[in-house]
């Protein structure tokens, strides 16, 4: 029977340590920024996309009736799952959103709270799952291009908006410059046997004591990348192409108001009506 648990157990813990393997990291990061282009929200135009954001991003923030940030709640999540984020991200946003606010109920629990604090901590939790979740939609949901030419079209600094965009391509570098550095320490390190469970344990240890190390060296490795990447742009007459008008429409031209646009601002505006009269309803 202790053997049979045991198998159990490292199973699962082998099963656990290939799941967050460095190349598991890596195609999730690459997915979500990259990998959801045939999407639904994807296809939507950035100017749609960030005014509806704009208005899940504030809105819950001054409401404080139940029905209508669960009803909101709902939408946010439906686009999200429309959006097809990665897992990865999914899971940094349930650990965000319970560690700003499920943490408050455990602790009014602790120290002589009851029932009567469940309702203001679950308003707290829709108000942040909500706003988070239309991030997630809108930000990972949409090509970076495309995102970029949308800010520019509202009139955000063409190297913010150039930035952004950046970022997204520095993903593929950042992910391979990461795993150098990582193979360099393991390479002149000596890690742990995990044949045991203890052994597992010591050994993921070691592993994020590695990746604390490998920070330092890897920002400067990518700072160096970048540099590069700035001259080259600079040598091309970026700073020139950033200020004609010319460029700048031509860069817009691809942006266009369809009738899939139509409907998605019609449905989240019908959702958001019938979730206020709901709230005052009950």
């Amino acid at each position: 029977m202790e053997n049979a648990m045991s198998k159990t157990m490292n199973k699962l813990s082998e099963n656990v340590l290939d799941k967050f393997s460095m190349d598991f990291l890596r195609n999730q990061v690459l997915k979500n920024a990259y990998g959801n282009t045939d999407t639904v929200i994807a296809k939507l135009d950035p100017r749609i996309l960030l005014v509806w954001y704009v208005f899940f991003a504030l809105v819950p923030w001054f409401v404080n009736n139940v029905p209508f940030l669960l009803g909101c709640f709902i939408l946010v999540l439906i686009t999200t799952a429309l959006a097809r984020v990665a897992g990865l991200v999914l899971f940094v946003f349930a650990l965000g959103v319970f560690s700003q606010t499920g943490y408050l109920f455990v602790v009014s629990l602790l120290f002589g709270g009851d029932a009567s604090t469940v309702l203001p901590l679950l308003i707290l939790t829709l108000k942040v799952a909500t706003v988070s979740l239309a991030s997630i939609t809108v930000f990972s949901g949409l090509d970076p291009d495309r995102l970029s030419n949308g800010l520019l079209w509202f009139g955000v600094p063409e190297r913010l908006s150039f930035s952004i965009s950046y970022a997204y391509r520095m993903l593929p570098m950042l992910m391979e410059e990461f795993q150098n550095v990582l193979l360099s320490y393991k390479l002149r390190g000596n890690p742990p046997s995990h044949d045991t469970l203890m052994g597992k344990i010591r050994y993921l240890i070691y592993q994020v004591k590695v990746i604390m190390q490998s920070f330092y060296p890897l920002m400067l490795n990518t700072a160096k990348r970048a540099r590069t990447t700035v001259e080259a742009l600079e040598l091309r007459g970026y700073r020139n192409a950033a200020s004609n008008k010319e460029v700048r429409k031509i860069m817009l031209s691809s942006l266009r108001v369809q009738y899939s646009d139509f409907m998605f601002i019609a449905i989240s505006v019908l959702w958001v009506a019938l979730s206020a009269l709901v709230s005052t309803l009950i």
